[in-house]
């Protein structure tokens, strides 16, 4: 079997290098995968076994190869692109529960208090990451590794290798995704946004009436703890508003490759 299959690769290498090049593009960027926590050398050697796997049922005509260098290299970016539009969808996904994050964090003061994100390997607030951590948990549990993985072999079959035609279709279906993303975001800290402004403004009047309390102390603690006891009053809808909008993305990726497609 193993022979077979690298007699397969040996006559049909192009399509195997097309299958990888979308395969470890969509992986490497996806996320949980995209994290740098995950070495190189495991996401490379899981990019290889998945290409390894969809390259045998991915039945493409050799019409589409062309016999220049420049025009596979041409397919080959093609397929990159391809990769990287599949990718974004869902991470403007989780890119609205860290807007989310960020804003709350920084409301409630603790922009003076950002730490190195592991995932991403810049600074942000501390209940950014909380978040972050959290849907991606939350992803794991509801089996969206696996949404992936079948996006991923489906994306063969609905838009194969050298056939894609970019269009305003896959525009508005993006730009439709960059709205999810702010209406996600909205709803996750409209809550405790509401809370700390009202705080504010209890804040602002009590300093008028008794000038004598340090209002900056008082104000920087009492922020800290309503924002964490809001923000985990809002746990609990975490999940029934992450899942529309996850639902919504795989729902568009197979309308996004037809849209590439032509």
């Amino acid at each position: 079997m193993g022979q077979d299959f690298i007699a397969w690769i040996l006559l049909h290498y192009k399509v195997f290098v097309l299958v990888l090049v979308r395969v470890s593009t969509m992986f490497f960027m996806m996320p949980i995968f995209d994290s740098r926590t995950i070495p190189m050398t495991v996401k490379a050697c899981i990019s290889l076994m998945l290409a390894w796997c969809l390259a045998p049922v991915v039945h493409l005509s050799p019409d589409i190869f062309p016999v220049t260098t420049l025009g596979f290299f041409i397919l080959v970016l093609q397929e990159v692109l391809v990769g990287i539009i599949l990718s974004l969808l869902l991470k403007l996904v989780f890119a609205g529960l860290q807007v989310a994050g960020q804003m709350v964090g920084v409301q409630m003061g603790l922009s003076v208090a950002n730490i190195m994100d592991p995932q991403t390997g810049v600074q942000s607030v501390i209940v950014a990451q909380f978040a972050y951590m959290i849907a991606l948990l939350l992803f794991l549990v509801a089996n969206g590794h696996h949404a992936i993985l079948r996006a991923l072999y489906e994306s063969f079959e609905i838009l194969p290798p050298g056939t894609l035609v970019l269009n305003g279709t896959l525009y508005k279906i993006v730009m439709l995704m960059g709205h999810e993303m702010f209406v996600l975001s909205i709803k996750l800290m409209a809550p405790v946004m509401a809370i700390l402004f009202l705080s504010q403004v209890g804040l602002g009047i009590l300093a008028k009436l008794v000038p004598q309390i340090n209002m900056l102390m008082v104000s920087f603690s009492l922020n800290v703890a309503l924002g964490l006891f809001f923000f985990g009053l809002t746990l609990q809808f975490f999940w029934p508003v992450l899942a529309r909008s996850l639902n919504k993305a795989v729902h568009l990726l197979p309308l996004a490759l037809r849209a590439m497609g032509g």
